[in-house]
């Protein structure tokens, strides 16, 4: 890799992060395919091998883990036209009542699950799917080869820096880097909750050790939910954000889980107007960017507890946020 270790030399020293990306995460995935709460609604089912996928770990509402609901009807995506697609503009999915469809008609141009495996849902023409290896659990050879059979890309795990998610120590995730590194993928960091810009945080730490060694890390990725329903003030914070990281490893990025939510012991969630504004907001800041390689939305299933944030819910049926992202170019 371009050294990840002259990348870290040549980054900024002190970086104050925004309110938006401070959240009291709670375990909110439930049963379903994918991961769990925060990075994957409550029912989502966990990758194989792996505690207890990513959405669930924020006090995010049960949305994103809940991803497994098990065999989803998907509807044949040749129903819908897709709609305008950005090469960047991507989707965290699990199954539910129309995925298929849903997923096509959002003009997203990639979307993954928290998983190495995309079934049952049915990959649109022109989508590319991403896998993921979710945690330790998930570092198996059966996994690794299912994920070389997917492309060039490849997620690390998830929100390591969180006891709900994948729950990793650094020197851990070091240890277990150089099995991802030998499907010759191009790697995406482990993607931490919080944090990715302070210096001396989980994921400095990482990078730190990953130059050290002499390991090939591709691109960062990172997550990001706002606190403030603003729109200009939370499309700020999210750009500010973005630009602290990139500063600090001098790598591309990619945004992988986002949205506006308030965690603590409520979640709060934005009107459904306030999400939708921001979604054509931010995707709009984050196609501008050079250094920001893909993003998704947090995320595709709208379900029960989840807020303004879900674009599509069973049928499928876009929501106020889906109207809004079926439209980001």
């Amino acid at each position: 890799m371009a050294s990840a270790s002259a990348c870290l030399l040549a980054a900024a020293a002190a970086i104050v992060l925004t309110s938006g990306h401070n959240r009291a995460r709670d375990s909110a995935l439930t049963s379903a395919t994918g991961p769990a709460s925060n990075s994957a609604p409550a029912s989502p089912a966990r990758p194989a091998g792996s505690a207890s996928p990513s959405p669930a770990h924020r006090a995010r509402p049960a949305r994103h883990r809940a991803r497994r609901p098990g065999p989803a009807v998907t509807s044949p995506a040749s129903h819908a036209a897709p709609a305008a697609r950005s090469a960047r503009k991507g989707v965290g999915a699990w199954s539910f009542n129309g995925v298929s469809t849903a997923l096509s008609r959002s003009g997203a141009a990639w979307y993954y699950t928290w998983s190495v495996s995309h079934q049952p849902i049915a990959t649109p023409p022109g989508t590319a799917f991403v896998p993921m290896i979710w945690g330790p659990g998930s570092v198996t050879s059966a996994a690794l080869s299912q994920a070389k059979g997917e492309g060039r890309y490849l997620l690390g795990f998830n929100e390591p820096d969180m006891s709900s998610q994948s729950d990793m120590s650094v020197p851990q995730a070091l240890s277990l880097w150089p099995k991802l590194m030998a499907t010759g993928m191009r790697l995406g960091s482990p993607a931490v909750a919080t944090g990715a810009a302070t210096p001396g945080g989980w994921l400095d730490q990482f990078m730190h050790g990953a130059a050290a060694r002499g390991y090939r890390v591709n691109f960062i990725t990172v997550h990001w939910y706002g606190a403030d329903f603003t729109t200009s003030d939370a499309v700020q914070q999210l750009h500010d954000y973005l630009a602290a990281i990139h500063a600090r490893y001098h790598l591309p990025i990619w945004l992988t889980e986002f949205a506006l939510i308030r965690f603590g012991s409520t979640t709060t969630f934005p009107s459904p107007q306030q999400q939708a504004a921001f979604v054509s907001a931010a995707a709009s800041m984050l196609d501008h960017l050079p250094y920001l390689q893909r993003y998704a939305w947090f995320a595709l299933p709208a379900s029960a507890g989840d807020g303004s944030a879900g674009l599509f819910r069973a049928g499928p049926a876009a929501t106020a946020a889906g109207r809004a992202f079926e439209a980001a170019s």
